[in-house]
């Protein structure tokens, strides 16, 4: 699979990054763990893949890259499904609260 070109990922990247996303229901066998939580895009990198923090504050903390993601990932536009989302679980802080 060929990298797409600067152009194109630096449109995604502007449209994705900071978005809350969930995957869809039965989209790819490999995010089924993913069901049910909601993710923060952080950004997409020049694969072209979305690059996605799905910290759940339950020590599961990481970023997993997604391929294929415009067809595999949903966009969170509910206020009680964005609630899901603690930016405070995730591996990326400043200063995590543990450390302060």
């Amino acid at each position: 699979m060929p990298f797409p070109n600067k152009q194109t990922v630096d449109g995604l990247k502007s449209v994705w990054s900071g978005r809350l996303v969930r995957v869809k229901a039965g989209a790819a066998a490999e995010l089924t763990r993913f069901e049910g939580r909601v993710g923060r895009v952080v950004t997409v990198n020049y694969d072209g893949r979305a690059i996605v923090d799905f910290a759940d504050g339950k020590g599961e903390c990481g970023w997993y890259d997604v391929a294929n993601f415009e067809a595999v990932l949903e966009e969170v536009t509910d206020d009680a499904e964005k609630k899901k989302y603690d930016p405070t679980a995730s591996a990326a802080q400043r200063v995590p609260a543990r450390q302060s």
